[in-house]
């Protein structure tokens, strides 16, 4: 038998970074909300798990974004403050590069742009003031002092529970099927628990988007990026001023973060990956070949790395869009239902204004924040 589960005004599918800031941003304005996931809160099984995650205003993606991220900033600031938990801490972040590459000319395109502030840092800076990091022949170097780190479980967790402060209604352990929309707007979430019914739907499913949006003609693929911390001397730790990293090499490009706890810098490539076909039994094992190339990267480029010891691993999934930018967007045929996807391993320090967008979208069909450049037409 089929079990109906109550009404609501949004129902939330899947509540991870940028859904449980949805759900968050909708309960707090009185409305009726159900978040749904198939894991427990602030989870290791999807793409923000893992301590931490950078945020930065210079964004060589895109100068686009910044606007985007501006707003971000100002909505971590008052989520701490209305919380009472420490979220974020602004470490600083030094880019690599070749200057005719991606990163470091995207990061002076943006502050350019934007009118924000960079820096410059050459060899002798670095052994001046940071000294566990070197620039190869050919590389320059900027740096951000407003840029930093979020604690990304932390972030989660603070949202759904003042969301659930806020009257919302968070239900894990729960699969969604499929959805389906009749005449009268109504849109039913099938779920292995019964049939929730919602006037609108928001699709925040991470890894899991592409199944909920099959109907889409929009190539998503997901990739498995594992994660490393390694034990690490005073030079690499926070209190010693250690800056988060981003390296552009022709290796790939890496990134990390200092030290902030017994577990020790941790370290990640944000290029390549190799394709999930299941989401769910991606496989998180620690595969040496992974090691070898972040080894090779402390080797050539964190000097003071003498003889990295592995502390812990995890993996984590990025899902991509043809172009790497995100798509955020309605469905087509129907509107009440919109969607986050293809965040493409860069979305998390926006997580908080997206999901104010997506709460805008819910509740007025619209947003002000200016997102037209992520919309799903340019595929």
């Amino acid at each position: 038998m089929v079990v109906l589960r109550k009404h609501s005004d949004v129902i939330v599918i899947g509540t991870g970074a940028v859904g449980s800031a949805a759900t968050y941003y909708l309960a707090r304005k009185g409305v009726d909300v159900i978040g749904l996931d198939r894991f427990p809160a602030a989870h290791d099984k999807g793409s923000s798990h893992g301590q931490t995650r950078i945020i930065r205003l210079a964004y060589f993606e895109h100068p686009n974004y910044v606007p985007l991220l501006e707003r971000s900033y100002e909505l971590w600031e008052e989520l701490e403050k209305v919380s009472g938990v420490d979220l974020y801490t602004e470490s600083g972040l030094i880019q690599v590069g070749p200057p005719g590459g991606e990163i470091v000319s995207g990061v002076r395109q943006s502050a350019g742009l934007h009118n924000l502030t960079v820096q410059d840092v050459t060899q002798s800076d670095l052994k001046d003031f940071y000294p566990g990091f070197s620039i190869a022949d050919g590389m320059e170097a900027v740096f951000e002092k407003r840029a930093g780190f979020l604690k990304v479980e932390k972030c989660i967790q603070t949202f759904l529970n003042l969301a659930q402060d806020s009257g919302a209604r968070l239900h894990t352990g729960i699969e969604v099927l499929d959805w389906e929309s009749d005449s009268s707007e109504r849109v039913s979430v099938i779920t292995n628990d019964g049939v929730f019914t919602a006037d609108k739907v928001i699709i925040t499913a991470g890894a899991w988007v592409g199944d909920l949006l099959d109907r889409l003609d929009v190539h998503l693929t997901v990739v498995r990026k594992p994660l490393f911390w390694f034990q690490t001397n005073n030079v690499y730790e926070l209190d010693s001023g250690c800056p988060a990293f981003f390296y552009e090499t022709p290796e790939g490009s890496f990134y990390g973060f200092p030290s902030i706890d017994e577990l020790g810098l941790k370290v990640a490539e944000h290029t390549g990956g190799e394709p999930v076909m299941d989401p769910l039994n991606v496989d998180r094992s620690r595969r040496r070949a992974d090691e070898v190339k972040i080894e090779y990267f402390l080797q050539e480029y964190l000097t003071s790395m003498n003889s990295p010891t592995l502390t812990d691993h995890k993996v984590c999934m990025y899902t991509r869009s043809p172009d790497e930018d995100f798509i955020i967007d309605k469905v087509e045929e129907y509107p009440q239902i919109s969607y986050v996807a293809g965040l493409s391993g860069h979305g998390f320090k926006m997580a908080s204004v997206l999901g104010e967008i997506m709460a805008d979208m819910a509740m007025k069909g619209s947003t002000k924040h200016p997102i037209e450049f992520l919309s799903a037409n340019r595929f």
